[in-house]
């Protein structure tokens, strides 16, 4: 039996690795989009190499995210969370999962720019509105715009051959993904200091809320996915690689055919841990209906519900600050 940080190491074909070359190319991509399917429905996890993204970009990123996490407290604090989930939250603002201990991180959380003359903005819909940015690191804000625009340019290729794989068409999903709920977040984990237990994680079991989870890891290691045994495996940096996986709202959108699986993160590895998740979510209003997607082929697992209240009322469970 593994004890409760610990996960099986097991072989990439478990978790598959996918080129997505053609995609970024405009290629054929049956092949691709055949395989992300199959991985979609049997783990809800898989990794994509040659995926567009410029490695000196991601470079760039941890850089700007190493330089933002080692400031003090006190400086980070200047750009705390809000209540547009924006900014930095600190060691015990998150809580993925029901246990015993907050989750052992640190995490500054950005998204789409937007004005306050905007109309989404001006209506009042949640989390929708202007980034807060620190106000002395210039190139930290533009790394991490421009990693945003690259990450869902990935997003929307990996969508385009979701779609293809479903038999819907091509634009079916970015045609409701113009205006994302996309979150980009830096993470830093701290070395878990020993004696913390059996309970204490970097992230704690939990599925993602949304759409597609896009994810840059660091090489340290400690992202572990549920198997279909319930034994935990691990999803081990692979270099040029990033970790997509299937979030709640597009499980419930495939009625069940994909996966949204159960993941977490214990750095036991006794340094630092860097890691960058884009939650590729689509727009606020967009209603989520299996019906859409299964047509007549099968009944309906699940009721519409609206993107943004769906997110919304996630939120307010799982990070202190919204209590």
């Amino acid at each position: 039996m593994l004890n409760n940080d610990q996960a099986k190491r097991i072989e990439f074909p478990d978790i598959p690795v996918i080129d997505i070359a053609p995609l970024v190319r405009g290629d054929d991509v049956t092949n691709v989009a055949h395989a992300m399917r199959a991985a979609s429905e049997r783990v809800g996890f898989f990794y994509v190499r040659n995926h567009g993204v410029p490695q000196a970009l991601i470079d760039r990123v941890y850089a700007a995210s190493r330089r933002f996490f080692r400031q003090p407290l006190d400086v980070k604090q200047r750009v705390r969370i809000n209540n547009l989930h924006r900014g930095f939250l600190e060691v015990g603002e998150a809580k993925m999962y029901e246990g015993a201990r907050v989750d052992l991180k640190e995490s500054f959380i950005w998204g789409l720019e937007l004005d306050e003359n905007d109309p989404d903005v001006r209506a009042g819909k949640k989390l929708m509105g202007p980034n807060q940015w620190p106000s002395d690191m210039p190139e930290f804000r533009a790394a991490l715009d421009a990693y945003y625009e690259a990450i869902l340019a990935c997003g929307n290729r990996l969508l385009t051959a979701i779609a293809i794989s479903l038999d819907l068409p091509p634009d079916f999903f970015t045609a409701r993904f113009r205006k994302p709920l996309a979150r980009g977040a830096l993470i830093y984990y701290p070395p878990q200091p020993p004696g913390l237990g059996t309970e204490q994680f970097g992230v704690g079991p939990h599925t993602d809320y949304g759409g597609l989870t896009l994810l840059s890891q660091d090489d340290t290691g400690g992202l572990h996915v549920k198997g279909k045994s319930g034994e935990w495996v691990t999803a081990h940096p692979i270099a040029g690689t990033l970790v997509i996986n299937i979030g709640d709202l597009m499980a419930r959108w495939t009625n069940d055919h994909f996966i949204s699986n159960p993941h977490r993160v214990v750095n036991s590895s006794g340094r630092e841990r860097f890691s960058v998740a884009v939650f590729f979510d689509p727009s606020y209003d967009t209603v989520v209906d299996p019906a859409e997607v299964v047509r007549d082929r099968e009944a309906a697992h699940h009721l519409p519900v609206v993107c943004g209240e769906y997110v919304v009322s996630r939120f307010d469970k799982a990070f202190a600050y919204r209590k």
